[in-house]
């Protein structure tokens, strides 16, 4: 009764045009986008670590690896150790505090020493202090309170170094780094400080109870101290020299002291 039932049926082979016309599409508007963000975001990659200001500016990310920060992570920490609200919001308080004076520390060094070695006192501040703090987070094990207030303590002190020593390698960036490759450069930084910073959950992640909160302080202070290792590179080859002797303490300086107390000993008018 329908003769069009009776006819065989027809299998649709896919048409070649459409195919490649599809594969062009997928190249044009997928795949060479993404090949050219990439190539760009890896050329950009490369000069980043090229700049000459590649050291300070990796050093200033790599702070944001840690947990020393008054954030969730430690907050959580100090009240398993028997820290309350109050206590610790006056904590908190009082790194904000330390934070604000390195606004006013910081200029008043670079003024004296200049930005270059401003930067590195206040890195060696900063590891100074967490590397107490730490020693007494150790050392008292046994007393929690006692030992999560050498962190505190430590951490509070250093934000004074953490906020003077960015201010200085910001600084140093801003002048080092051309206006037409500052944006990239910046983007390239950012990018490292996120990269850090997702580490340092990640370390909380693989040591989540508050007994092994140890190691991620471990962590924290070996990368501000690693960082401080490589600002110290920048300055050693930036001036060739980090610690600067005054010419009298020099070994030049003494012996001709030396030479002229002798000739002032040995002259007929003494």
């Amino acid at each position: 009764m329908v003769p069009e039932l009776e006819e065989p049926k027809q299998i649709a082979h896919p048409n070649t045009s459409t195919i490649e016309s599809e594969r062009h599409g997928f190249e044009a508007h997928i795949w060479r986008p993404c090949q050219t963000l990439a190539n760009k975001a890896l050329q950009d990659l490369v000069t980043y670590i090229r700049h000459p200001v590649f050291l300070p500016s990796f050093a200033g990310a790599l702070l944001y690896l840690t947990v020393l920060s008054f954030s969730g992570q430690m907050i959580t920490w100090l009240l398993s150790t028997g820290y309350d609200s109050a206590l610790i919001a006056t904590t908190r308080t009082l790194s904000v505090a330390c934070e604000f004076l390195a606004t006013w520390i910081a200029p008043w060094l670079m003024e004296r020493i200049g930005t270059t070695r401003a930067g590195l006192w206040l890195a060696c501040w900063q590891i100074a202090c967490l590397v107490a703090g730490m020693s007494v987070f150790w050392d008292f094990k046994e007393a929690p309170l006692v030992s999560a207030s050498g962190i505190v303590g430590g951490t509070i002190l250093s934000r004074i170094g953490l906020r003077g020593f960015d201010l200085c390698t910001q600084i140093i960036v801003q002048e080092g780094v051309d206006a037409s490759t500052r944006g990239s450069f910046s983007s390239t930084e950012a990018a490292w400080q996120n990269l850090f910073e997702i580490c340092s959950y990640i370390a909380t992640i693989v040591f989540s109870r508050p007994d092994q909160f140890q190691w991620p302080v471990l962590i924290s202070v070996v990368a501000v101290a690693f960082a401080g290792f490589l600002y110290a590179a920048f300055v050693r080859i930036q001036r060739g020299h980090l610690i600067h002797i005054p010419k009298c303490l020099a070994s030049d300086g003494i012996r001709g002291s030396r030479q002229r107390a002798w000739d002032i000993v040995t002259s007929s008018d003494f």
